[in-house]
Protein backbone atom coordinates (compact mmCIF):
# COMPACT_ATOMS: atom_id res chain seq x y z
CA UNK A 1 0.00 0.00 0.00
CA UNK A 2 1.13 3.58 -0.67
CA UNK A 3 -0.14 4.81 2.71
CA UNK A 4 -1.36 3.44 6.01
CA UNK A 5 -4.99 2.21 6.12
CA UNK A 6 -7.57 4.28 7.99
CA UNK A 7 -8.36 1.43 10.38
CA UNK A 8 -8.15 1.08 14.16
CA UNK A 9 -4.76 -0.58 13.74
CA UNK A 10 -3.22 2.60 12.29
CA UNK A 11 -5.23 5.44 13.84
CA UNK A 12 -5.87 6.79 17.33
CA UNK A 13 -3.19 5.66 19.77
CA UNK A 14 -2.06 3.24 17.04
CA UNK A 15 -1.10 6.05 14.65
CA UNK A 16 2.42 5.23 13.35
CA UNK A 17 5.15 7.49 14.77
CA UNK A 18 8.23 5.87 13.14
CA UNK A 19 10.80 8.07 14.89
CA UNK A 20 14.05 6.93 16.44
CA UNK A 21 15.08 9.67 18.85
CA UNK A 22 16.55 10.49 22.24
CA UNK A 23 16.33 13.35 24.74
CA UNK A 24 17.96 14.27 28.05
CA UNK A 25 16.51 15.80 31.21
CA UNK A 26 12.84 15.60 30.36
CA UNK A 27 10.59 18.02 32.24
CA UNK A 28 9.36 16.62 35.57
CA UNK A 29 6.24 17.82 37.38
CA UNK A 30 6.52 16.88 41.07
CA UNK A 31 9.46 14.94 42.47
CA UNK A 32 10.64 11.46 41.51
CA UNK A 33 11.66 9.42 44.59
CA UNK A 34 15.45 9.03 44.66
CA UNK A 35 15.22 5.28 45.21
CA UNK A 36 13.82 4.93 41.68
CA UNK A 37 17.16 4.34 40.00
CA UNK A 38 17.29 2.33 36.79
CA UNK A 39 15.62 1.91 33.43
CA UNK A 40 12.05 1.32 32.28
CA UNK A 41 12.19 -0.56 28.96
CA UNK A 42 9.07 -0.67 26.75
CA UNK A 43 8.08 -2.74 23.72
CA UNK A 44 6.25 -0.70 21.08
CA UNK A 45 4.93 -2.01 17.73
CA UNK A 46 5.45 0.71 15.12
CA UNK A 47 5.39 -0.22 11.40
CA UNK A 48 8.30 1.20 9.45
CA UNK A 49 6.35 0.96 6.16
CA UNK A 50 2.70 0.82 5.08
CA UNK A 51 1.51 -2.79 4.98
CA UNK A 52 0.98 -4.98 1.93
CA UNK A 53 -2.67 -5.52 2.80
CA UNK A 54 -5.34 -3.16 4.07
CA UNK A 55 -6.53 -5.59 6.75
CA UNK A 56 -3.14 -5.72 8.50
CA UNK A 57 -3.22 -5.56 12.31
CA UNK A 58 -1.33 -3.68 15.00
CA UNK A 59 0.44 -6.83 16.20
CA UNK A 60 2.48 -6.91 12.97
CA UNK A 61 4.15 -3.55 13.63
CA UNK A 62 7.95 -3.54 13.68
CA UNK A 63 9.32 -3.76 17.20
CA UNK A 64 10.77 -0.66 18.82
CA UNK A 65 12.47 -0.73 22.20
CA UNK A 66 12.29 2.42 24.28
CA UNK A 67 14.03 3.34 27.52
CA UNK A 68 13.27 5.79 30.31
CA UNK A 69 16.56 6.06 32.22
CA UNK A 70 15.94 7.47 35.71
CA UNK A 71 18.58 8.62 38.20
CA UNK A 72 18.65 11.33 40.90
CA UNK A 73 15.16 12.44 39.94
CA UNK A 74 16.13 13.08 36.31
CA UNK A 75 14.91 11.25 33.23
CA UNK A 76 16.47 10.56 29.83
CA UNK A 77 14.63 8.84 26.98
CA UNK A 78 15.57 6.93 23.84
CA UNK A 79 13.78 4.70 21.32
CA UNK A 80 15.13 2.55 18.48
CA UNK A 81 13.90 -0.10 16.08
CA UNK A 82 14.78 -3.70 16.78
CA UNK A 83 16.80 -4.64 13.71
CA UNK A 84 15.31 -8.06 13.07
CA UNK A 85 15.96 -9.94 9.85
CA UNK A 86 12.52 -8.80 8.70
CA UNK A 87 13.17 -5.13 9.51
CA UNK A 88 16.52 -5.14 7.71
CA UNK A 89 15.06 -6.81 4.60
CA UNK A 90 12.23 -4.28 4.34
CA UNK A 91 14.56 -1.35 5.10
CA UNK A 92 16.80 -2.44 2.22
CA UNK A 93 13.78 -2.64 -0.10
CA UNK A 94 12.14 0.53 1.19
CA UNK A 95 8.73 -1.14 1.45
CA UNK A 96 6.76 -3.91 3.13
CA UNK A 97 7.72 -7.39 1.96
CA UNK A 98 5.96 -9.53 4.56
CA UNK A 99 2.26 -10.17 4.20
CA UNK A 100 -0.56 -11.03 6.56
CA UNK A 101 -0.06 -11.58 10.28
CA UNK A 102 2.02 -14.75 10.79
CA UNK A 103 1.25 -16.07 7.32
CA UNK A 104 4.45 -16.65 5.32
CA UNK A 105 2.43 -17.81 2.31
CA UNK A 106 1.41 -14.17 1.73
CA UNK A 107 5.00 -12.83 1.82
CA UNK A 108 6.95 -11.66 -1.22
CA UNK A 109 9.02 -14.43 -2.78
CA UNK A 110 12.26 -12.53 -2.06
CA UNK A 111 11.83 -13.01 1.71
CA UNK A 112 10.81 -16.66 1.71
CA UNK A 113 12.90 -18.37 4.38
CA UNK A 114 13.57 -15.17 6.36
CA UNK A 115 12.13 -15.27 9.87
CA UNK A 116 9.18 -12.89 10.06
CA UNK A 117 9.19 -12.06 13.77
CA UNK A 118 9.13 -8.35 14.62
CA UNK A 119 10.18 -8.70 18.31
CA UNK A 120 7.57 -6.16 19.39
CA UNK A 121 5.91 -7.63 22.48
CA UNK A 122 8.01 -7.84 25.65
CA UNK A 123 11.42 -6.65 26.88
CA UNK A 124 12.93 -9.43 28.99
CA UNK A 125 15.90 -9.08 31.37
CA UNK A 126 17.78 -12.16 32.50
CA UNK A 127 21.35 -12.91 33.57
CA UNK A 128 22.65 -9.51 32.51
CA UNK A 129 21.08 -9.55 29.05
CA UNK A 130 18.15 -7.62 27.57
CA UNK A 131 15.97 -9.33 24.99
CA UNK A 132 13.07 -8.19 22.84
CA UNK A 133 10.59 -10.98 22.25
CA UNK A 134 7.58 -12.02 20.22
CA UNK A 135 6.27 -15.55 20.40
CA UNK A 136 6.45 -16.33 16.65
CA UNK A 137 10.27 -16.45 16.59
CA UNK A 138 13.40 -16.31 18.67
CA UNK A 139 14.34 -13.36 20.88
CA UNK A 140 16.73 -10.59 19.82
CA UNK A 141 19.38 -9.38 22.23
CA UNK A 142 19.54 -5.59 22.75
CA UNK A 143 22.35 -3.45 24.15
CA UNK A 144 20.73 -1.99 27.30
CA UNK A 145 22.87 1.16 27.10
CA UNK A 146 22.55 2.11 23.42
CA UNK A 147 19.46 0.06 22.47
CA UNK A 148 21.41 -1.23 19.46
CA UNK A 149 20.41 -4.69 18.26
CA UNK A 150 23.10 -7.27 19.03
CA UNK A 151 21.46 -10.19 17.26
CA UNK A 152 19.16 -13.17 17.32
CA UNK A 153 19.41 -15.20 20.56
CA UNK A 154 19.43 -19.02 20.61
CA UNK A 155 21.63 -19.72 23.64
CA UNK A 156 24.73 -20.13 21.47
CA UNK A 157 22.99 -22.74 19.33
CA UNK A 158 21.72 -24.82 22.26
CA UNK A 159 18.01 -23.89 21.91
CA UNK A 160 16.25 -26.13 19.38
CA UNK A 161 12.80 -24.52 19.58
CA UNK A 162 12.04 -22.21 16.67
CA UNK A 163 10.11 -19.88 19.00
CA UNK A 164 10.49 -18.12 22.37
CA UNK A 165 7.57 -16.92 24.49
CA UNK A 166 6.86 -13.25 25.14
CA UNK A 167 6.16 -14.17 28.79
CA UNK A 168 8.96 -16.08 30.49
CA UNK A 169 8.88 -16.27 34.29
CA UNK A 170 11.94 -15.49 36.42
CA UNK A 171 12.16 -16.85 39.96
CA UNK A 172 13.57 -13.96 42.00
CA UNK A 173 15.01 -16.31 44.63
CA UNK A 174 16.82 -18.79 42.38
CA UNK A 175 17.52 -16.42 39.48
CA UNK A 176 16.33 -19.07 37.00
CA UNK A 177 14.21 -18.23 33.99
CA UNK A 178 11.43 -20.62 32.96
CA UNK A 179 10.13 -20.23 29.43
CA UNK A 180 8.59 -22.05 26.51
CA UNK A 181 7.97 -21.86 22.80
CA UNK A 182 4.80 -23.02 21.06
CA UNK A 183 4.76 -24.02 17.39
CA UNK A 184 8.27 -24.97 18.46
CA UNK A 185 8.71 -27.38 15.56
CA UNK A 186 7.44 -25.00 12.93
CA UNK A 187 4.34 -23.32 11.57
CA UNK A 188 1.04 -24.70 12.91
CA UNK A 189 2.63 -27.59 14.81
CA UNK A 190 1.30 -28.60 18.23
CA UNK A 191 4.88 -28.81 19.58
CA UNK A 192 5.66 -26.96 22.82
CA UNK A 193 9.22 -26.67 24.15
CA UNK A 194 9.48 -26.16 27.93
CA UNK A 195 12.86 -24.69 28.89
CA UNK A 196 14.89 -23.57 31.90
CA UNK A 197 17.85 -21.17 31.91
CA UNK A 198 19.96 -21.02 35.07
CA UNK A 199 20.85 -17.84 36.96
CA UNK A 200 23.91 -17.35 34.74
CA UNK A 201 21.86 -17.52 31.55
CA UNK A 202 22.79 -21.06 30.48
CA UNK A 203 20.13 -23.25 28.91
CA UNK A 204 19.97 -26.28 31.23
CA UNK A 205 16.75 -27.97 30.10
CA UNK A 206 14.60 -28.19 26.96
CA UNK A 207 11.74 -30.70 26.81
CA UNK A 208 9.06 -30.96 24.16
CA UNK A 209 5.42 -32.01 24.50
CA UNK A 210 2.22 -31.84 22.45
CA UNK A 211 -0.60 -29.49 23.41
CA UNK A 212 -4.20 -30.78 22.97
CA UNK A 213 -4.58 -28.63 19.83
CA UNK A 214 -2.39 -25.94 18.27
CA UNK A 215 -3.42 -22.84 20.19
CA UNK A 216 -1.92 -19.45 20.94
CA UNK A 217 -0.17 -19.97 24.28
CA UNK A 218 0.67 -16.36 25.03
CA UNK A 219 1.53 -16.74 28.73
CA UNK A 220 2.11 -19.38 31.38
CA UNK A 221 3.02 -19.46 35.08
CA UNK A 222 5.23 -21.20 37.60
CA UNK A 223 4.89 -22.00 41.28
CA UNK A 224 7.64 -23.13 43.62
CA UNK A 225 6.89 -26.73 42.58
CA UNK A 226 5.03 -26.62 39.26
CA UNK A 227 4.86 -25.23 35.74
CA UNK A 228 1.33 -24.37 34.59
CA UNK A 229 0.28 -24.24 30.90
CA UNK A 230 -3.27 -22.92 30.22
CA UNK A 231 -4.56 -23.72 26.71
CA UNK A 232 -7.43 -21.72 25.21
CA UNK A 233 -9.38 -22.48 22.00
CA UNK A 234 -7.89 -19.95 19.61
CA UNK A 235 -6.41 -22.30 17.06
CA UNK A 236 -4.49 -22.38 13.81
CA UNK A 237 -4.81 -24.61 10.75
CA UNK A 238 -2.09 -25.15 8.17
CA UNK A 239 -4.49 -25.57 5.23
CA UNK A 240 -6.22 -22.29 6.12
CA UNK A 241 -2.90 -20.49 6.39
CA UNK A 242 -1.67 -21.94 3.07
CA UNK A 243 -4.86 -20.64 1.45
CA UNK A 244 -3.94 -17.11 2.60
CA UNK A 245 -6.32 -17.12 5.54
CA UNK A 246 -5.82 -15.93 9.13
CA UNK A 247 -3.34 -17.66 11.38
CA UNK A 248 -5.74 -17.62 14.35
CA UNK A 249 -9.47 -18.32 14.64
CA UNK A 250 -11.30 -18.62 17.95
CA UNK A 251 -13.45 -21.75 18.42
CA UNK A 252 -16.19 -20.87 20.89
CA UNK A 253 -17.44 -24.46 21.24
CA UNK A 254 -14.05 -25.98 22.05
CA UNK A 255 -12.93 -26.79 25.60
CA UNK A 256 -10.00 -25.09 27.29
CA UNK A 257 -7.29 -27.08 29.05
CA UNK A 258 -4.67 -26.54 31.76
CA UNK A 259 -1.54 -28.67 31.90
CA UNK A 260 0.39 -28.89 35.21
CA UNK A 261 3.76 -30.59 35.65
CA UNK A 262 6.58 -30.46 38.22
CA UNK A 263 8.68 -27.47 37.22
CA UNK A 264 11.88 -29.53 37.42
CA UNK A 265 10.15 -32.74 36.29
CA UNK A 266 9.55 -34.50 33.00
CA UNK A 267 6.90 -33.47 30.48
CA UNK A 268 5.60 -37.05 30.70
CA UNK A 269 4.37 -36.08 34.20
CA UNK A 270 2.06 -33.42 32.74
CA UNK A 271 -1.49 -33.70 34.06
CA UNK A 272 -4.32 -32.14 32.04
CA UNK A 273 -7.42 -30.49 33.50
CA UNK A 274 -10.45 -29.73 31.31
CA UNK A 275 -11.80 -26.15 31.45
CA UNK A 276 -14.90 -24.35 30.15
CA UNK A 277 -15.63 -23.95 26.46
CA UNK A 278 -14.81 -20.81 24.52
CA UNK A 279 -13.08 -18.84 27.28
CA UNK A 280 -9.84 -16.96 26.72
CA UNK A 281 -7.02 -15.35 28.68
CA UNK A 282 -3.81 -13.84 27.40
CA UNK A 283 -2.23 -12.81 30.72
CA UNK A 284 -1.96 -14.38 34.16
CA UNK A 285 -1.26 -12.52 37.38
CA UNK A 286 0.44 -15.36 39.19
CA UNK A 287 0.22 -18.94 40.41
CA UNK A 288 1.28 -20.58 43.65
CA UNK A 289 1.01 -23.97 45.32
CA UNK A 290 -0.68 -24.59 48.66
CA UNK A 291 -0.18 -28.19 49.76
CA UNK A 292 -1.73 -30.36 47.05
CA UNK A 293 -3.50 -27.38 45.51
CA UNK A 294 -2.37 -24.94 42.82
CA UNK A 295 -4.01 -21.51 42.56
CA UNK A 296 -3.90 -19.71 39.20
CA UNK A 297 -5.10 -16.09 38.90
CA UNK A 298 -5.99 -15.11 35.34
CA UNK A 299 -7.50 -12.20 33.38
CA UNK A 300 -10.34 -14.27 31.94
CA UNK A 301 -12.90 -13.33 29.28
CA UNK A 302 -15.75 -15.41 27.90
CA UNK A 303 -14.35 -15.20 24.36
CA UNK A 304 -11.19 -13.95 22.67
CA UNK A 305 -10.41 -10.28 23.39
CA UNK A 306 -8.97 -9.67 19.90
CA UNK A 307 -11.68 -8.90 17.36
CA UNK A 308 -9.71 -10.26 14.40
CA UNK A 309 -9.22 -13.62 16.14
CA UNK A 310 -12.82 -14.10 17.28
CA UNK A 311 -14.31 -12.85 13.99
CA UNK A 312 -12.17 -15.34 12.05
CA UNK A 313 -13.97 -18.01 14.08
CA UNK A 314 -17.41 -16.56 13.42
CA UNK A 315 -17.78 -14.80 16.79
CA UNK A 316 -19.12 -11.29 16.19
CA UNK A 317 -19.40 -9.29 19.41
CA UNK A 318 -18.53 -5.71 20.28
CA UNK A 319 -15.58 -5.14 22.59
CA UNK A 320 -17.80 -3.75 25.34
CA UNK A 321 -19.96 -6.89 25.27
CA UNK A 322 -17.22 -9.25 26.43
CA UNK A 323 -17.80 -10.87 29.82
CA UNK A 324 -15.35 -12.11 32.42
CA UNK A 325 -13.13 -10.82 35.19
CA UNK A 326 -10.06 -11.53 37.29
CA UNK A 327 -10.59 -15.19 38.11
CA UNK A 328 -8.92 -17.74 40.38
CA UNK A 329 -8.76 -21.32 39.18
CA UNK A 330 -7.83 -23.86 41.89
CA UNK A 331 -6.57 -27.34 41.01
CA UNK A 332 -6.49 -30.21 43.50
CA UNK A 333 -3.59 -32.44 42.51
CA UNK A 334 -4.60 -35.00 45.15
CA UNK A 335 -7.89 -35.59 43.34
CA UNK A 336 -8.33 -37.69 40.20
CA UNK A 337 -11.01 -35.30 38.93
CA UNK A 338 -10.09 -33.48 35.70
CA UNK A 339 -12.17 -30.46 36.73
CA UNK A 340 -11.26 -27.56 39.01
CA UNK A 341 -12.76 -24.77 41.10
CA UNK A 342 -13.33 -21.27 39.69
CA UNK A 343 -14.23 -18.03 41.46
CA UNK A 344 -14.24 -14.36 40.57
CA UNK A 345 -11.75 -12.23 42.55
CA UNK A 346 -11.84 -8.91 40.66
CA UNK A 347 -13.48 -6.87 37.87
CA UNK A 348 -12.64 -7.39 34.18
CA UNK A 349 -9.24 -6.11 33.08
CA UNK A 350 -5.82 -7.09 31.81
CA UNK A 351 -2.09 -6.23 31.73
CA UNK A 352 -1.41 -7.40 35.33
CA UNK A 353 1.74 -6.55 37.26
CA UNK A 354 3.19 -8.36 40.26
CA UNK A 355 6.19 -7.68 42.49
CA UNK A 356 9.13 -9.67 41.11
CA UNK A 357 9.69 -11.16 44.57
CA UNK A 358 6.16 -12.66 44.53
CA UNK A 359 6.62 -14.62 41.31
CA UNK A 360 5.31 -18.15 41.85
CA UNK A 361 4.46 -17.53 45.49
CA UNK A 362 1.47 -16.48 47.59
CA UNK A 363 1.12 -12.72 47.26
CA UNK A 364 -0.64 -9.88 49.02
CA UNK A 365 -1.44 -7.50 46.15
CA UNK A 366 -1.23 -7.06 42.40
CA UNK A 367 -2.11 -4.36 39.90
CA UNK A 368 -3.90 -4.46 36.56
CA UNK A 369 -5.70 -2.20 34.11
CA UNK A 370 -9.40 -1.86 33.43
CA UNK A 371 -11.98 0.35 31.71
CA UNK A 372 -13.90 2.64 34.05
CA UNK A 373 -17.34 3.40 32.52
CA UNK A 374 -17.40 6.73 34.38
CA UNK A 375 -14.31 7.80 32.45
CA UNK A 376 -16.25 8.01 29.22
CA UNK A 377 -15.66 5.91 26.11
CA UNK A 378 -12.13 4.47 25.93
CA UNK A 379 -9.64 6.01 23.55
CA UNK A 380 -9.22 4.10 20.28
CA UNK A 381 -5.99 2.16 20.01
CA UNK A 382 -3.82 -0.37 21.77
CA UNK A 383 -3.56 -4.08 20.92
CA UNK A 384 -7.32 -4.77 21.12
CA UNK A 385 -8.46 -1.39 19.77
CA UNK A 386 -9.81 0.06 23.03
CA UNK A 387 -7.40 1.54 25.57
CA UNK A 388 -7.62 1.20 29.35
CA UNK A 389 -8.54 4.28 31.41
CA UNK A 390 -8.02 3.10 34.99
CA UNK A 391 -5.64 1.06 37.13
CA UNK A 392 -6.69 -1.31 39.92
CA UNK A 393 -4.90 -2.64 42.98
CA UNK A 394 -6.34 -5.94 44.21
CA UNK A 395 -5.76 -7.99 47.37
CA UNK A 396 -7.08 -11.48 46.53
CA UNK A 397 -6.85 -12.62 50.14
CA UNK A 398 -9.45 -10.18 51.47
CA UNK A 399 -11.13 -8.77 48.35
CA UNK A 400 -9.86 -5.19 48.83
CA UNK A 401 -9.91 -3.20 45.61
CA UNK A 402 -8.50 0.29 44.96
CA UNK A 403 -8.72 2.30 41.74
CA UNK A 404 -6.80 5.08 40.05
CA UNK A 405 -9.27 6.45 37.50
CA UNK A 406 -8.13 8.72 34.69
CA UNK A 407 -9.86 11.81 33.37
CA UNK A 408 -12.00 11.75 30.25
CA UNK A 409 -9.90 11.34 27.10
CA UNK A 410 -6.96 9.60 28.79
CA UNK A 411 -5.44 6.13 28.55
CA UNK A 412 -2.84 4.12 30.48
CA UNK A 413 -0.44 1.39 29.39
CA UNK A 414 0.78 -1.58 31.44
CA UNK A 415 2.79 -0.48 34.51
CA UNK A 416 6.09 -1.81 35.80
CA UNK A 417 6.85 -2.23 39.48
CA UNK A 418 9.89 -0.73 41.23
CA UNK A 419 10.63 -2.16 44.69
CA UNK A 420 11.22 0.11 47.67
CA UNK A 421 13.92 -0.19 50.33
CA UNK A 422 11.66 1.47 52.91
CA UNK A 423 10.39 -1.36 55.08
CA UNK A 424 6.73 -2.15 54.39
CA UNK A 425 6.41 0.32 51.51
CA UNK A 426 4.94 -1.47 48.48
CA UNK A 427 7.16 0.34 46.02
CA UNK A 428 6.32 2.35 42.94
CA UNK A 429 4.52 1.88 39.65
CA UNK A 430 5.69 3.49 36.40
CA UNK A 431 3.32 3.76 33.46
CA UNK A 432 2.88 5.82 30.32
CA UNK A 433 -0.35 7.82 30.23
CA UNK A 434 -1.74 9.34 27.02
CA UNK A 435 -4.16 12.23 26.62
CA UNK A 436 -6.22 13.14 23.58
CA UNK A 437 -5.85 16.84 22.74
CA UNK A 438 -7.39 16.81 19.24
CA UNK A 439 -9.38 14.19 17.29
CA UNK A 440 -6.23 12.36 16.18
CA UNK A 441 -3.50 14.03 18.25
CA UNK A 442 -2.23 12.81 21.61
CA UNK A 443 0.34 13.75 24.23
CA UNK A 444 2.23 11.31 26.46
CA UNK A 445 3.59 11.39 30.01
CA UNK A 446 5.39 8.97 32.29
CA UNK A 447 3.58 8.71 35.64
CA UNK A 448 5.17 7.60 38.91
CA UNK A 449 2.58 6.24 41.36
CA UNK A 450 2.81 4.98 44.95
CA UNK A 451 2.01 1.27 44.52
CA UNK A 452 0.28 1.07 47.90
CA UNK A 453 -1.81 4.21 47.37
CA UNK A 454 -2.76 4.33 43.71
CA UNK A 455 -5.97 6.27 44.42
CA UNK A 456 -3.82 9.32 45.25
CA UNK A 457 -2.65 9.54 41.64
CA UNK A 458 0.90 10.27 40.50
CA UNK A 459 3.58 11.67 42.78
CA UNK A 460 5.44 12.84 39.65
CA UNK A 461 4.76 13.21 35.93
CA UNK A 462 7.40 13.28 33.19
CA UNK A 463 6.47 15.16 30.03
CA UNK A 464 7.43 13.46 26.77
CA UNK A 465 7.95 15.91 23.85
CA UNK A 466 6.81 13.41 21.19
CA UNK A 467 3.64 11.29 21.39
CA UNK A 468 4.36 7.62 22.09
CA UNK A 469 2.63 4.83 20.25
CA UNK A 470 0.66 2.38 22.39
CA UNK A 471 2.90 0.01 24.34
CA UNK A 472 2.47 -3.73 24.71
CA UNK A 473 4.65 -4.75 27.70
CA UNK A 474 7.49 -3.29 29.76
CA UNK A 475 10.27 -4.22 32.18
CA UNK A 476 12.11 -2.46 35.02
CA UNK A 477 15.86 -3.01 35.48
CA UNK A 478 17.71 -1.44 38.41
CA UNK A 479 20.90 0.58 37.93
CA UNK A 480 22.72 -2.02 40.00
CA UNK A 481 21.81 -4.79 37.55
CA UNK A 482 22.61 -2.59 34.57
CA UNK A 483 26.05 -1.82 36.01
CA UNK A 484 26.74 -5.51 36.67
CA UNK A 485 25.84 -6.35 33.08
CA UNK A 486 28.05 -3.59 31.73
CA UNK A 487 31.00 -4.74 33.83
CA UNK A 488 30.49 -8.33 32.64
CA UNK A 489 30.36 -7.19 29.00
CA UNK A 490 33.58 -5.18 29.36
CA UNK A 491 35.34 -8.15 30.98
CA UNK A 492 34.26 -10.42 28.15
Amino acid sequence: MASFPETIHFTGLNTPVRLEWSAHDLDVVGEIPREIDGAFFRAVPDPAYPPKFEDEIVLSGDGMVSKFAIRDGKVNFAIRYVETARYKAEKAAGRALFGKYRNPFTDDAVVQGIEGTVSNTTPVWHAGRLFMTKEDGLAYEIDPETLATIGRWDYHGALKSKTFTAHPRVDAETGEMFFFGYEAGGLCTADVAYCIADKDGNLVSEQWFQQPYCSTIHDFTITEKYAVFPIFPTTTDLDRVKAGGPHWAHQQDLESWVGIMPRYGKVEEMRWFKGPKGVSAFHFVNAYDDGDKVHLDICLSDTNAFAFMREAGGVHRAQNELGGGLTRWTFDLASEDEGFESRLIGPPGDMPRLRDADQGRAYRAAWYLTINPQGGPPLPGGPVGAAFNAMLRVEPGNGRLDMMPLEFGMAISEPVHVPSSQGDHEGWLLAVVDRQVEPNRFTSELWIVDAGNIAAGPVARVTVPVPLRAQVHGAWVSSERLAEAQAHAQAA
